[in-house]
């Protein structure tokens, strides 16, 4: 799911539902999410309207 957010504008991508176990806030502008198995749970985009372009229109496109 892809979903612009509120606060400092992010935009939100969810991977899975999942408890977050540990959150890296390592890189300017964006947080990642992971569970207890160290899987990527989100990513958050702050300020996605400086940096996509309009989130409320971000092309979803999913790569396995």
């Amino acid at each position: 799911m892809i979903a612009p957010g509120a606060g400092k504008d992010p935009l939100t991508i969810v991977c899975r539902d999942a408890p977050v176990a540990e959150r890296d806030e390592g890189k300017p502008r964006a947080i990642l999410d992971y569970d207890a198995a160290d899987s990527m749970n989100s990513i958050d985009v702050l300020d996605a309207s400086k940096r996509v372009g309009n989130p409320r229109t971000a092309t979803r496109r999913v790569i396995v």
